[in-house]
């Protein structure tokens, strides 16, 4: 891919004042919509691979950070999945049109699908990397030993170690909580669309059994998934984003 250049970050006021940061290319469609993970941003590799592909083809790119995370304001423990998904449908109706690939990494994934579910006519196919749907309880709060459950019930937050970051990530009891008003894999999940599921077997974070669970629980017949056998949660080699833009492509 050629350099590309510097794209501005712009914000999008909500209505509660506060700002969420996104960058944007124009083009055609169906544009891509990036959905990042739990603490990422919109800097990551994946997401600016993903906006210089589209530059090279014409098409229309916008990545954003969701409330608290990146250039976006406000506390981290305000945070949930509602509030983030809010963010999410907001970047898509007030700053795309017509049909857009929806792509999601991580907590990425389940916010993606929650907002193709939520509008259907705009989402012209999904791309799901290592999608951790329903993590608040199937792999936080099911995986917590009865003292990280009593920590968190306690003082409402949980500090655990990070494979990411030198500070350790925090979990808030309330975004377990308000998660579960979200939970969708315990039923099918009723999107027709294309959806392409990326999954690592070698991810600490979201089994690759997740994954299999995932693809099971969508109703359209238009779905695959790819497992990497060496791959793990980033799934930002070389040849992991070959695979990632083919499977965009593909849908496109």
């Amino acid at each position: 891919m050629t350099d590309a250049p510097q794209i501005p970050t712009q914000t999008l006021r909500r209505p509660d004042g506060h700002q969420v940061a996104y960058a944007q290319i124009p083009g055609a469609g169906p544009g891509l919509l990036f959905c990042g993970g739990y603490r990422s941003d919109m800097t990551g590799t994946k997401a600016l691979a993903l906006e210089a592909a589209a530059r090279e083809r014409g098409r229309a790119a916008t990545r954003f950070d969701y409330f608290a995370h990146g250039q976006s304001s406000g506390a981290f423990g305000d945070g949930s999945i509602g509030r983030w998904l809010d963010d999410t449908l907001s970047i898509l109706d007030h700053l795309t049109t017509g049909p857009q690939i929806i792509i999601g990494s991580s907590m990425g994934g389940w916010l993606a699908t929650l907002a193709a579910l939520a509008r259907p006519e705009r989402c012209a196919g999904l791309v799901l990397i290592a999608p951790a749907l329903d993590f608040t309880e199937t792999l936080m709060w099911a995986q917590m030993t009865p003292m990280q459950r009593a920590t968190l019930e306690r003082e409402g937050v949980l500090y655990e170690p990070s494979h990411y970051a030198d500070a350790p990530y925090e979990y808030h009891f309330k975004l377990i909580q308000e998660g579960r008003n979200h939970l969708i894999l315990d039923r099918p999940i009723a999107l027709t669309c294309p959806v392409r599921i990326l999954q690592g077997m070698q991810d600490p974070d979201v089994p690759w059994q997740h994954g299999v669970r995932t693809i099971e629980a969508f109703a359209g017949a238009n779905t695959r998934l790819t497992l990497i056998k060496d791959g793990d949660h980033r799934l930002s080699r070389p040849e992991d984003l070959a695979l990632l833009l083919d499977a965009v492509w593909g849908i496109a």
